[in-house]
């Protein structure tokens, strides 16, 4: 992704045991993102001003709102001083399932159930993701070494999350970043399933060959949202919860989290995971 647009320079008086003194810091922007359907609002989130289409495209499957990416028959981007509107088309059948969910989201920087009215309207199950190839812990540990060289909005900032798609291989295909976790996995998503980025490896296959890497915690949504895309591999950097796992097993995805390069704990579905290899 390009960084630009993404981040800015502000200078901010440090007080310290040595003293006071100006020190220039690299911060990250957030944007007001609208999200409208057929021409409803529906969405309002805060987002890194890079990868919009990306994101609704993402956003529009993870959420349940289209069943397919290719349902969405038109996507307008429209960037305005007071934020980004977004627009988007899509089938009869899906707007009137939407409607009738009578979900509103007003959402902050990693929000997950904002706007949700009652606990009847929390996401249903996702569906169960395909069985997969073998993954090789080998190949887990090189993609995990290989990330942080790959964020280079967080190499300025050093606060942005990260999502990443990896081949079997461990070789990184796609990374999106955004100051939102949901947002940077949703980007991640909408990318793949718009055909990648030149360079790339994806294919027709799409989520089917490879695994997803987070750099943040990993909730029950962030399970969901892979689950959904159809991903059967998810690693994260961090802790899950105890919801993300009972989703991960019920959905038939393999969870692997607190990893680092050189250690990793694998929560569910272990059989996919070689630890030979």
């Amino acid at each position: 992704m390009s960084t630009e647009g993404c981040w800015r320079r502000h200078v901010a008086r440090r007080l310290g045991p040595d003293g006071a003194g100006d020190r220039a810091l690299a911060l990250a922007e957030e944007v007001p993102v609208a999200l409208a359907y057929n021409g409803v609002p529906h969405a309002v989130m805060m987002a890194t001003p890079a990868d919009f289409r990306d994101f609704a495209i993402g956003f529009s499957l993870t959420e349940g709102i289209v069943s397919s990416a290719a349902a969405i028959r038109d996507l307008r981007v429209d960037v305005g001083p007071r934020g980004v509107e977004i627009g988007v088309r899509i089938p009869g059948e899906d707007f009137a399932r939407l409607l009738g969910r009578r979900r509103r989201v007003t959402g902050r920087t990693g929000c997950g159930v904002c706007g949700v009215e009652d606990l009847a309207a929390l996401d249903p199950p996702p569906p169960r993701v395909a069985a997969g190839p073998r993954l090789a812990l080998s190949a887990i540990r090189r993609a995990l070494d290989a990330l942080a060289g790959r964020q280079v909005l967080n190499a300025v900032v050093h606060m942005v999350h990260g999502a990443a798609w990896s081949d079997v291989d461990g070789a990184l295909q796609l990374v999106r970043e955004d100051v939102g976790r949901h947002n940077a996995l949703d980007k991640l998503i909408g990318a793949g399933l718009a055909g990648g980025t030149p360079g790339s490896s994806m294919g027709q296959d799409g989520f089917a060959n490879g695994f997803c890497l987070i750099t943040s915690r990993c909730s029950y949504e962030m399970v969901q949202k892979a689950a959904m895309a159809g991903i059967p591999a998810l690693v994260a950097i961090s802790a899950p919860t105890g919801r993300a796992v009972d989703m991960a097993q019920a959905a038939g995805l393999t969870l692997v989290a607190l990893a680092r390069p050189d250690a990793q704990m694998i929560f569910t579905h272990p059989g996919r995971i070689d630890t030979a290899g």
